[in-house]
């Protein structure tokens, strides 16, 4: 019996997903259409192609409803509103109705549930209408169909008063700090307005709760501040945060884990912090200006007590000049000649005259211990000082800007009010303790800094909480020690260059290499949860993808908040055979990072970016979450295209595993050398008349 005429099987494609395959009732959909159908010519037959938007009317009952006076049907509204302003169909139709300035109008008119408090039963509607409200609002700007330049002061003064009250419902703080987040970072105008309402010590209030959401949001708040203020002004803002520490963030810290986007927050704030000390690293020292020049006599006077000078000017020249040879200067006669190179600059005699002013015994201690010595292995502390100070802005990358998913935040550089001067004298400390390890002269200098390099880069590896950590952390790592942990990481990367071990070694490289694949595909079985691109607030956005168990289909969908897990087939509703990927791409080859909204992007995210073609205008877009689920997923799409496992990751564990391997077939051969080429065939015996006759 073949179907009713009134339904056929059409393709319904919607914006930013895949066409489905459905069957389609044209009559009901006639009488119960809540869509506007484009594209369609004449009846609808089999095989159309429909495409689905958001319709006008929805748009405009929305916004109907929300200006109603049933506080109940208002509510409904504006939470519906928050989910469809996602969308940005939905959003262009709902903005072009004056839509958002109703929104805006509702915030200004002082819609926050302290307004009804009269109304005791009516408080929580309120304080939720307020909330979706702020979302729905946040939703819409983040299109970027209207400027943040179009806010009212009035719009500013009460979003800036939801914060700086001191009982606020968390959910509306929450969305106030994001939105003041956002009016700093898109608006210079609005950031004057945003610094005047909201001051950093308001802020810093915030940072001692013990909701870390509350501490993410105020420290993005911080951070996007500190991005806008003047050059002139940033001194200033850094040394109020500085006064206070933040130890409460760091006490919760230590207490709790720690989510990604708190601690990319904290990585930020401690990149411009350190940003800071570039000026004086750029800037070299004036070797006519007096007053410079008169630091340089004050390190000398500290280290040496040369109150009583002698007279008569080239005696004291002389004596001067002695004292900065002791002090370990390059250009003894002319020292501020040291301080002319950038980096470090001015910088390190920054560091120089903090560690004498404020660690004096341990500043003469250091210089009077070396200058004394007679064996050629004094440690010249002038030019050390100098040279360790360019290596730390090195390490610790000052003037570099902050990595976009980067989270690497040191807890200790939070917890002194001069973090950086401190971190200085905690390594020359080490640095003058290595030296004498290593019984160094003058010769062995760069050998010496290298070392010094290793030991504190491990140490800010371990993450110690504090500056006394640090030292603890240092002190462990003697140049014995890492004299061994070198031996021991080269034992565990056997080098072995002998033609039998090389060809045993192809051998078991192909087996490997399956192995790797196998685990690959595994992994993309599993699946794995990404993020999506150009979310700047807290509120993230997911999306899950996983392989299926045949290795034949790719399915995928968007998620509610990040799974736990691993999410069921069922609710993934979007797939793609893997028979019709036609390539993988990588980095900016990706259509998502040619996009203009994608050109903000810096490095760190490029990097993680990739992309599956399947069809010549279809693309499936991922911005892995880390390095290591990038490999893991490019080397696995590779294993299913039939091509070569080429990531870092693969390189890694194939030289592990090789190493693992070759250790337990070669088990059997431990202290026997393996000659380079097999033994020599001895020559033929001059005769064979050694055989034994039983005869």
């Amino acid at each position: 019996m073949p179907p009713p005429s009134d339904i056929v099987k059409v393709a319904i494609e919607w914006p930013g997903a895949n066409a489905q395959l459905i069957e389609f009732d044209q009559v009901l959909f006639t009488a119960h259409a809540p869509v506007l159908l484009t594209h369609i010519r004449g009846d609808i037959k089999n095989g159309t192609i429909l495409r689905l938007a958001i319709s006008p009317v929805t748009a405009r009952q929305l916004l109907e409803r929300i200006q109603s006076h049933g506080i109940d049907a208002r509510l409904e509204a504006l939470k519906e509103l928050a989910k469809l302003s996602a969308d940005p169909t939905f959003a262009t139709e709902f903005i072009n109705m004056e839509g958002l300035a109703t929104l805006a109008r509702l915030v200004e008119s002082g819609t926050q549930y302290e307004s009804y408090l009269h109304l005791f039963d009516q408080k929580m509607h309120f304080g939720e209408m307020l909330a979706f409200t702020l979302t729905a609002f946040l939703e819409l700007m983040d299109h970027g169909i209207v400027s943040w330049d179009l806010i009212s002061v009035s719009f500013i003064k009460q979003i800036a008063g939801y914060v700086n009250q001191p009982m606020v419902d968390v959910s509306i703080l929450q969305r106030s700090l994001a939105i003041l987040e956002s009016m700093v970072l898109n608006s210079h105008s609005l950031y004057q307005r945003v610094a005047q309402e909201t001051p950093v010590a308001q802020l810093i209030a915030h940072l001692q709760v013990s909701n870390q959401e509350i501490q993410t949001y105020a420290i993005a708040l911080i951070n996007a501040l500190f991005l806008k203020t003047p050059e002139d002004r940033r001194q200033e803002m850094a040394s109020t945060l500085a006064q206070k520490h933040l130890r409460g963030i760091i006490l919760n810290v230590r207490n709790r884990p720690v989510k990604a986007e708190m601690a990319h927050q904290l990585y930020v704030l401690q990149v411009l912090t350190f940003n800071l000390l570039e000026e004086r690293m750029m800037t070299k020292m004036d070797p006519n200006d007096q007053t410079q020049r008169d630091i340089i006599f004050e390190l000398r006077r500290i280290a040496f007590d040369g109150d009583n000078d002698p007279s008569g000017t080239e005696k004291r020249k002389a004596i001067y000049t002695k004292d900065y040879k002791m002090l370990g200067f390059t250009n003894p006669v002319n020292p501020a000649m040291d301080f002319t190179q950038t980096p470090p600059g001015m910088l390190a005699l920054d560091n120089m005259l903090y560690l004498a002013k404020v660690h004096q015994d341990t500043y003469i201690r250091i210089v009077l211990e070396n200058c004394s010595r007679e064996d050629k292995h004094e440690c010249p502390f002038g030019r050390s000082a100098i040279e360790l100070t360019r290596m730390l802005c090195d390490i610790l990358q000052v003037g570099e800007l902050p990595n976009e998913g980067c989270n690497d935040f040191h807890p200790m550089f939070f917890t002194h009010e001069h973090a950086w001067e401190e971190f200085f004298c905690v390594c020359i400390q080490l640095l003058n303790k290595t030296w004498k390890e290593m019984r160094a002269t003058a010769e062995d200098f760069n050998k010496v800094m290298t070392v010094v390099r290793e030991q504190i880069t491990r140490a800010l590896a371990m993450k110690p909480p504090s500056l006394e950590q640090l030292r603890v952390k240092l002190r462990s790592l003697s140049y014995s020690e890492i004299l061994r942990l070198r031996q021991s990481e080269r034992m565990s990367q056997d080098d072995f260059q002998s033609p039998p071990i090389i060809e045993l070694r192809e051998r078991i490289q192909p087996e490997i290499l399956e192995l790797i694949k196998q685990q690959r595909l595994n992994r993309l079985c599993e699946g794995s949860c990404f993020r999506k691109l150009g979310n700047r607030r807290r509120q993230e956005k997911f999306w899950f993808c996983r392989l299926s168990l045949n290795h034949k289909v790719l399915h995928y969908g968007d998620l509610d908040e990040s799974p736990q897990g691993e999410v069921p087939f069922e609710l993934l509703t979007d797939k793609i055979p893997v028979s019709d990927i036609k390539a993988v791409l990588t980095g900016k080859d990706c259509p998502h990072m040619k996009e203009k909204s994608a050109l903000k992007q810096n490095k760190e995210v490029l990097e993680l970016a990739f992309s599956v073609l399947y069809d010549p205008d279809e693309a499936l877009n991922f911005v892995a979450p880390s390095k290591y689920e990038y490999c893991i997923w490019t080397d696995g799409l590779s294993a299913l295209l039939g091509k070569e496992l080429g990531s870092d990751l693969t390189r890694s564990d194939l030289d592990t595993l090789m190493s693992m391997e070759m250790k337990l077939r070669l088990l059997d051969l431990e202290n026997i050398t393996i000659p380079e080429a097999p033994p020599p065939v001895p020559k033929e015996p001059s005769t064979y008349n050694f055989t034994y006759s039983y005869g």
